[in-house]
């Protein structure tokens, strides 16, 4: 992280100025579904009518979307998969949404079975900590330019539907005749009606299923079709010597007409292959006569009204799909081979502009994922509040400097630590029990202790009570893996018959 900071501003650490608390189980049975709403890792799961916390907060994934962080406007339930936020100390709740939001919480799992954010490791995270009044100045900026940015996204993100509605009206246009209505000079549409299996060779490869290798000749399946083109993805293979013996019902060629059957019926795109490929199940190969044009039989079978009559021909009920029987019986309606020819033309044409503007989108839309990340990194690293430090030095120094908040933070937090909790019970101690008063680390512990210590007796001589929660445990366990793996200041032993697992101190284990 670089060392230099605002003027008024002070390093510290995340630990030091805010308390990731932790949420409390409400299964979904025992919710009644109404008043505030209940929080889970990843935003809102339902509500109960009784909050835990009766003010607004923040709320931090825990376990599944760990790190991902959710502002909770007014009283809320975080669940137990969550840590949450609601004292931050006078200083303005955006602030800390935003610069929480900014910090990399979600690349922090160290569990290698249920993803998840230890909650020391966030508190080691390092933070720049500007005065007071400039964090509200850097929450009331970053309100507004990230509305502008969510605002833009939006606009963006409705561009793709309104694409596909050109796409389908232009089809629409292309098979009434009304795209080239200017091209015939005013006269009327003339077409012609035939059915599909008059019009086309079927090669059809279903009830086969060829064997696949790892690389050798192509193989194209109703899932590489798409529609209006043919992708490559998910790349499929035979072997070459079983071309010839597969591909015995006829060879597609470049500019035939591919169509899907089922899972999912009516896919339609002309083949724009040059290579050797082998046609797969599913798919049905159409090869037209002269007197029509396969790329305007492309744009017909794409375009609604023979869509419509597809799925009226199609059977069954869970998965929908077309026989190859009935797929002939279905009448293409076409007009003569020259405005065809134009109807090709003219779509190819607007397609291409469509096509255009959807790549623009797209990167835009890029840019603009970008853009938060971005704006957020400049508003922690006081980019964008050097003019109101350079007006406004009287609210950035002495009692109003970032450090005197910091010690005003200290203080407060203390001084909660030695209020009486109200909730707490008077613990009973039990007979032979060495719970200490706090949780302590366990090398700390086995220190202390001088001599090797079972898992059980750790987990009391550490600290942590004989009914120790999931959370409790999770800490306690991984304070060992820690200790073990990574200061390697502890040392596992086996000690007795009963099979359990001893620990020592490496310093006590030296000593002796």
């Amino acid at each position: 992280m670089s060392q230099v900071i605002p003027e008024g501003w002070v390093f510290t650490n995340l630990g030091k100025i805010i308390e990731l608390k932790y949420g409390k189980s409400l299964p979904a049975k025992t919710r009644d579904g109404v008043g505030a709403p209940v929080y889970g890792s990843n935003g809102i799961v339902g509500r109960h009518s009784t909050p835990l916390v009766n003010t607004p907060g923040i709320v931090v994934g825990r376990k599944g979307s760990f790190g991902e962080v959710t502002l909770a406007s007014g009283p809320f339930s975080p669940i137990d998969t969550t840590y949450f936020v609601d004292e931050f100390y006078d200083q303005p709740l955006m602030y800390w949404f935003y610069q929480l939001k900014d910090l990399p919480l979600t690349s922090l799992n160290r569990s290698t079975a249920i993803p998840g954010l230890n909650r020391e490791d966030a508190y080691e995270q390092a933070i720049k900590l500007p005065p007071l009044a400039e964090q509200k100045v850097i929450a009331d900026k970053l309100d507004e330019l990230l509305a502008q940015v969510e605002s833009t996204k939006a606009r963006l993100d409705a561009i793709p539907a309104i694409l596909k509605s050109f796409r389908q009206s232009l089809l629409a246009a292309a098979v009434s005749g009304k795209l080239t209505e200017e091209w015939r000079g005013g006269n009327d549409f003339k077409v012609m009606s035939e059915e599909l299996g008059k019009l086309a060779k079927f090669i059809d490869y279903r009830g086969k299923t060829p064997t696949k290798t790892a690389s050798g000749i192509p193989l194209i399946t109703a899932k590489n079709i798409r529609q209006g083109f043919i992708s490559r993805e998910p790349r499929e293979f035979i072997a070459n010597e079983d071309y010839h013996s597969w591909m015995t019902r006829g060879i597609p060629n470049y500019g035939d007409v591919l169509i899907t059957t089922e899972a999912p019926m009516g896919y339609v795109a002309n083949i724009d292959i040059e290579e050797k490929f082998a046609l797969a199940q599913r798919a049905i190969c159409l090869q037209f006569k002269e007197k029509i044009n396969s790329y305007f039989v492309s744009i017909y079978m794409q375009a609604s009204v023979f869509q419509k009559t597809l799925d009226e021909h199609a059977t069954g009920s869970t998965v929908k799909g077309i026989k190859a029987a009935l797929l002939k019986k279905i009448n293409i309606e076409f007009p003569p081979l020259e405005e065809q020819t134009e109807i090709v033309r003219s779509v190819e044409e607007l397609f291409v502009f469509a096509d255009k503007v959807e790549a623009q989108v797209n990167a835009a839309q890029t840019r603009v994922n970008n853009l938060t990340q971005s704006i957020l990194a400049k508003a922690f690293r006081g980019e964008l509040t050097g003019d109101w430090r350079a007006a406004n030095p009287e609210l950035i120094s002495g009692e109003s400097s970032a450090e005197a908040l910091l010690k005003h933070i200290k203080a407060e937090r203390e001084d909660i630590k030695t209020q009486p909790n109200p909730k707490r019970t008077a613990i009973k101690k039990k007979i032979g029990s060495s719970m200490s008063k706090q949780i302590i680390k366990v090398v700390e512990a086995l220190k202390e202790a001088g001599k090797p210590l079972s898992g059980q007796q750790l987990l009391a001589a550490a600290g942590y009570p004989s009914d120790s929660n999931t959370d409790q445990l999770e800490r306690f366990f991984l304070d060992i893996r820690d200790a073990l793996t990574v200061d390697k200041s502890i040392v596992k032993v086996k000690r007795g018959d009963d099979g359990q697992d001893w620990f020592t101190s490496v310093e006590v284990t030296t000593h002796e």
